[in-house]
């Protein structure tokens, strides 16, 4: 291969093929020495598309612009190389020299220069190296990314290092595509988390996005598409712009970005495109938008352009955490012509930095390129040190230190490459180092693949498995400074370690926002980009049919339910025993309902219980004392001392339905009152069926007077509570009352109540006692108009019919009741039912007894029998 090679460069050098072209030294800025880096850098961009294709070769691209920040990128990497040179512990006895070649910018000329510093020869032919000179060991650049894929490509095919200052997309992160590139600029893959901790912190969740219409731009939108969402963050619009100047696009871009809502844009432009960009913006009044941007390159225009720096106080830009290179603004500031005639690009600098022009003719190509007709001449006697040269007043720790990191690390794999012993012959001399044969490019990449070292201005550098270097960024605000000059200002920094896991840290003390509004503590509001308002605790987010999810409508909680914070997606229900405020926001503790016996209506049923208790108790002692008495001895003194127990265990029961519920007095309350008041019932029906008994027992023909006497009663009595007992018994074992808490009936309440188990069990218990009084009520009916003496039939229908009245009305009203105020209701039928049989049987016999002991007597008794 090297004899074909050979063979070839004689060949080529026998017919005196040359450079094509004018200009072909005059592209280049070289230095020599015992091995060299190449560098490309697009120091004169194109405007015009039309040389960016393959169908010829790139010869003449003659360009009217000038980069002059990236030719101070040149001179970083300029000054890592001679401070490597003059460092003794770095590749001693080892000169770097170096091959700068300018790509325009554009592909193909990037190709070209690629290509020409591989095979040595103006016009290169692939797989041949005419080069006899020091080998080419690395390369440097390009700073654009869609001009270094195809040269990591061609590059990748010799495994020829490649060490990128500027490009950042992710495909040039694989290895099988590209496997000899590396970069020290951090990939997008990290870089988008730190874009995302910009948004989030602020709040911003409604964004638009402009990119560039290439490799950059593309992977860049799609990465945007697929990383926002995630983070609960909406695109409106995502609009692209040409490479190159096109009215028309830029009218439809500015029209997009002036109907749009969003008050946040991501630019994902390089430097140049953003620089393109940022005039047609401010020149369409495009105001009131934060600009969030991608890398430090843009910064520049800021200085270029005073008028577009205005326009930037708004932006934000993430920037790679590099120190600045000790030594580099001192470097710059003795930068002149005379110093560096080898230097084809510094002239073009200097007639830029100071607004003249070189005498026409002396420079070659480089004289006409200014674009200042009517500037004045050059002298040389300019001073770079000038502070009024605002450019290089800038920090340069961006891009420059990058290309500086990069030059060390080619400088470290060549140092480890030196003390392998198996390739250290190479280096013993330098008439060795300039002959091709002892290296191989594919030599140095594994060595610059492991370099991990710590630069000269602190920074420490490694690579990963795919040739990327850790994300940590600055986050840089443009703003003025108090002196009025613009300036971007560090407020925060963020550090990178995943896709999905970054952390950040902002000092929002340090952002002064244009016209922001001022809040109690001094600093300024941050400015909102929403689709939608954030919805206030007590509501939930309920997205709009067909936007995306940053839009949405705010709609109020369900009762019973809350929200804790804001922009909640659904509401959460109330713990048990609690319910949610006004604003719907928390829980509190509802208020425990239940009757007690410290609130009115306790202690007034409570009260009327005794007392009933109490009067049916001295009833009972008035008939124990005058039980000889005609008047207590008619119709079974025992059924009415039995009748009388009962009412007074009726009129306790109401105290089992005051205080709180628990589990013996949901037990108690409606069986026990059932079961006695039952015994009540039949007690009066024993006494009716007695009267009805004695009076058809008079009858000398009639086959009753055998069921005449107590035993009678007594049975009566007996089988109608034992049916009522059983029906409780059933009750009770299958499905017994048990204490409950309803929390739905009364908002902001707790019922504590008692909960009747089988509702069909407690109804037919209910439902034996009202057929056993309307059956009472009957045959007392029936009975009222029999010709006795002793006859109670009347006062015994009375006080069914009051009864009957009273169970007829409770039915209703406990059912449209709840809480405390039904158990009043049902403490108030206890207590008028069991008012009404005392009142009504026992009331007119009592006032006899008290009142007119003279009417007690069997000879009154007598008389009025005689009278009737």
């Amino acid at each position: 291969m090297l004899l074909s090679s050979l063979w070839l460069c004689h060949l080529l050098a026998l017919f005196a093929i040359t450079p094509a072209g004018p200009e072909a030294h005059g592209s280049r800025f070289e230095r020599p020495g015992d091995v060299i880096i190449g560098g490309l850098f697009p120091l004169t961009p194109i405007k015009d598309s039309s040389l960016a294709n393959f169908t010829f070769q790139p010869v003449d691209l003659g360009s009217t612009e000038f980069s002059t920040w990236m030719y101070l990128v040149v001179q970083a990497f300029v000054f890592a190389i001679e401070e490597i040179n003059r460092n003794g512990h770095i590749l001693p006895n080892v000169t770097l020299g170096f091959s700068i070649r300018n790509t325009y910018d554009v592909v193909s000329r990037g190709l070209l220069e690629t290509m020409d510093m591989l095979s040595g020869w103006e016009s290169p032919i692939p797989n041949y190296s005419c080069r006899d000179s020091p080998p080419l060991v690395a390369v440097v650049g390009e700073s654009r990314s869609t001009i270094t894929m195809p040269i990591a490509r061609y590059l990748g095919l010799y495994k020829f290092s490649q060490v990128s200052y500027s490009a950042t997309i992710v495909t040039l992160s694989d290895k099988t595509q590209f496997p000899s590139f590396l970069r020290t600029a951090s990939s997008d893959q990290v870089y988008f988390p730190c874009i995302l901790q910009i948004l989030t912190h602020f709040g911003w969740v409604w964004v638009g996005m402009v990119s560039q219409s290439d490799d950059y731009g593309w992977e860049g939108s799609r990465l945007i598409h697929t990383v926002l969402p995630k983070a609960g963050i909406c695109l409106e619009f995502t609009v692209n712009i040409p490479l190159y100047e096109s009215i028309d696009a830029a009218g439809s871009v500015i029209r997009v970005i002036k109907a749009s809502t969003a008050k946040v844009i991501l630019l994902f432009l390089t430097n140049r495109s953003y620089c393109l960009f940022l005039p047609v913006l401010s020149g369409y009044c495009v105001v009131g938008r934060l600009l969030v941007n991608t890398f430090s390159l843009n910064k520049v225009c800021g200085v270029n352009f005073p008028g577009i720096a205005q326009f930037q106080q708004e932006s934000f830009t993430a920037v790679d955490h590099r120190s600045v290179v000790r030594g580099l603004d001192a470097f710059l500031g003795h930068l002149h012509p005379n110093r560096t005639p080898e230097d084809a690009f510094i002239r073009r600098f200097w007639g830029d930095t100071f607004k003249c022009e070189w005498p026409t003719g002396d420079h070659g190509f480089l004289t006409n390129d200014t674009g200042i007709e009517t500037a004045p001449l050059c002298t040389g006697d300019e001073d770079l040190k000038d502070p009024s040269i605002t450019l290089l007043n800038a920090k340069h720790g961006g891009t420059a230190t990058l290309a500086y990191l990069a030059v060390y690390s080619i400088a470290q794999a060549l140092q480890a490459l030196r003390k392998d012993a198996q390739r250290d012959q190479w280096f013993e001399t330098r008439a060795q180092a300039r002959t091709r044969s002892f290296y191989q490019p594919w030599q140095l990449l594994p060595h610059l693949r492991n370099v991990h070292f710590t630069a000269p201005n602190g920074n420490e550098v490694f690579f990963d498995a795919n040739g990327d270097t850790p994300g940590e960024f600055d986050i840089l605000h443009g703003q003025d400074t108090p002196e009025g000059a613009f300036q971007f200002m560090a407020i925060g920094k963020v550090s990178v370690s995943t896709l999905s896991k970054a952390e950040g840290i902002f000092n929002d003390s340090a952002i002064r926002w244009r016209g922001g509004v001022q809040q109690a503590n001094g600093s300024s509001r941050v400015p909102r980009s929403v689709c939608s308002e954030s919805c206030p605790p007590g509501f939930i987010q309920v997205l709009r049919p067909g936007w995306p999810q940053c839009c949405f409508d705010c709609h109020p909680c369900p009762e019973e339910h809350f929200t804790e914070g804001k922009d909640s997606v659904r509401c959460r229900l109330c713990p048990e025993g609690e319910y949610p405020n006004r604003n719907k926001d928390r829980c509190l503790p509802k208020t425990e309902v239940f009757l007690s016996y410290g609130e009115a209506w306790g202690l007034t049923m409570a009260c009327l219980s005794v007392f009933f208790t109490v009067l049916t108790a001295l009833v009972l002692g008035v008939f124990v004392k005058y039980q000889d008495t005609p008047i207590v001895k008619a119709n079974n003194q025992m059924l009415s001392y039995i009748l009388l127990v009962a009412l007074m265990l009726c009129f306790l029961c109401p105290l089992l339905f005051i205080g709180r519920p628990t589990a013996a007095t949901c037990l108690l309350r409606q069986t026990t009152f059932l079961a006695t008041f039952t015994v009540a019932v039949s007690s009066v029906l024993a006494k009716t069926i007695t009267v009805v008994v004695a009076f058809q027992a008079t009858r000398p023909v009639s086959r009753i007077r055998r069921w005449v006497g107590p035993q009678t009663a007594y049975s009566v009595v007996f089988f109608c509570s034992l049916i009522q007992v059983a029906i409780c018994g059933i009750w009770l074992g299958s499905s017994p009352p048990f204490p409950t808490k309803d929390s739905l009936s009364l908002p902001g309440h707790l019922i504590i109540q008692c909960n009747e188990g089988s509702v069909v069990a407690f109804y037919c218990a209910l439902g034996y006692l009202g057929f056993l009084i309307l059956g009472t009520f009957g045959v007392a009916f029936l009975a009222r108009n029999l010709p006795d003496t002793f006859n109670e039939a009347k006062f015994l229908t009375f006080s069914m019919l009051v009864s009957c009245s009273v169970w007829v009305s409770f039915l209703p009203s406990y059912q449209s009741t709840q809480g405390k105020a039904m158990v009043v209701v049902e403490i108030l039928t206890i207590l008028a039912s069991g008012a009404g049989l005392l009142g009504c049987i026992f009331a007119p016999k009592c006032y006899v007894i008290l009142f007119h002991p003279e009417r007690n007597t069997h000879r009154s008794w007598k008389k009025k029998a005689v009278f009737q």
